[in-house]
């Protein structure tokens, strides 16, 4: 249903609102744990007189959870997490038909996107839900009675956490953040599943290329890195390991991966994904040792693991678009390199995401942290603190409830024995 009057908004088309309240409801189907949780909130209405305010990938998923958190009582804003991730027809719903502030379109430019960022910080949240951490430093940048105003926040990347961690270090940080992306089921489900499934489905997408016989190198092997690693081995790709981790590196190499520095690899290579969190992961001196056609790609949160501005430099014979979302630096020797997505996260930049079945668990954690945020009193500290085992626990039998999946109690007798120190 559409509102008379539409609430603060910047995206793309408002006419695009019908295509995108499909999708959202296709999405719905694949989310039975949010499902119920959204309906335990609109009897209990936990997040009554809450400002929530997200920057996240606006997608139909997305859009699920602030319809969660609005049916909880919340007032919620919305702006992108990454320029190349709107869907302009699910922004434009949320809009259109829920009357959610939602502010970003596909392929808007960096200053848009930080001047939403700013703009959805103006309604004055309690509760900030980041992916990459960029709200709440903002809101620290910017601090007076904006920061002074937050219960809480919560944060889905590894990217962002680091930044939030190296906030608290310094003394800065000003109010709780649960930590979303470390929660038992966000890493063993979104991370290795849907980073492994999606992040390879928009390699294939978007360059086409077959993985079986040819060598990809994955630099990086933690949660993430493994899905990509795993997936791409059982399509038949002979997979590289790069890490500076050297416990990380011993997982790979006894899971039967060639494990290897990233200049040893750079020559191996037919396909590169970076999953580190880190910059110029791959750089000049690894261009330089690269083959003709090699295929980059980034499936990290910013896109500064790949050093585009010293591929563009050594791209002396040119670069241009050789596909929607391919462009090929031309080197001075004539090699080619191939780059997806403008380096940006590629699992939404050049394909959907995660499946709507596995964000229904990422999701689920982030409403019942915002809630439990909700809910604290202003009880917890300063700091980054660990998803409340209680609500991982809780998502987890959800989930496999949904799935119709049982699994067995532990005995009085077992109880008492895993509790004592005899």
């Amino acid at each position: 249903m559409a509102r008379k009057t539409p609430p603060p908004h910047d995206v793309a088309d408002l006419a695009l609102a019908p295509d995108g309240a499909e999708r959202i409801e296709w999405a719905a189907e694949q989310m039975p744990v949010l499902a119920q949780i959204r309906r335990r909130f609109v009897s209990e209405r936990p997040l009554d007189g809450i400002t929530v305010a997200a920057c996240l990938h606006v997608t139909a998923e997305t859009a699920n959870l602030l319809l969660a958190l609005a049916d909880a009582g919340a007032t919620p804003a919305l702006c992108s997490a990454n320029p190349l991730s709107v869907q302009d027809d699910v922004a434009a719903a949320l809009v259109h038909s829920h009357g959610i502030t939602v502010r970003g379109w596909r392929g808007e430019p960096l200053s848009s996107y930080a001047e939403h960022v700013h703009a959805t910080l103006e309604s004055g949240p309690q509760v900030t839900v980041d992916d990459g951490a960029d709200l709440l430093i903002t809101a620290h940048e910017i601090g007076g009675e904006l920061v002074d105003g937050l219960i809480g926040g919560t944060e889905e990347t590894t990217t962002g956490l680091v930044r939030l961690r190296r906030l608290e270090q310094e003394g800065g940080l000003r109010c709780p953040v649960l930590a979303v992306n470390e929660a038992r089921t966000e890493r063993a489900l979104n991370d290795r599943h849907g980073t492994g499934q999606s992040a390879l489905d928009g390699i294939v997408r978007a360059g086409n290329v077959l993985l079986a016989g040819h060598t990809l190198v994955v630099l990086g092997y933690g949660w993430a890195g493994q899905g990509v690693a795993e997936r791409a081995r059982g399509a038949g790709a002979n997979v590289v390991i790069c890490e500076i981790d050297p416990m990380r590196a011993l997982e790979a190499r006894m899971a039967g991966y060639e494990v290897m520095p990233a200049l040893e690899a750079a020559a191996r290579g037919d396909i590169f994904v970076t999953v580190t969190g880190s910059r110029r992961v791959l750089r000049g001196e690894h261009f330089e040792r690269m083959k003709d056609r090699a295929l980059l790609a980034n499936a990290g949160h910013f896109d500064v693991e790949i050093d585009l501005e010293e591929l563009a430099e050594r791209a002396t014979g040119g670069i241009r678009p050789v596909r929607p979302l391919v462009d090929q630096y031309v080197l001075a020797d004539g090699r080619r390199l191939n780059l997806i997505a403008h380096g940006r996260v590629v699992n939404l930049a050049a394909g959907e995401g995660h499946p709507a079945a596995l964000m229904d668990v990422s999701f689920a954690l982030q409403a019942l942290c915002v809630e439990a945020l909700a809910r604290s009193g202003g009880k917890l500290g300063a700091v980054v603190h660990p998803v409340p085992d209680t609500i991982d626990r809780e998502v987890g039998r959800l989930k496999l409830a949904a799935l119709g999946v049982a699994i067995d109690d532990p005995t009085a007798e077992q109880e008492s024995y895993r509790e004592s120190w005899t």
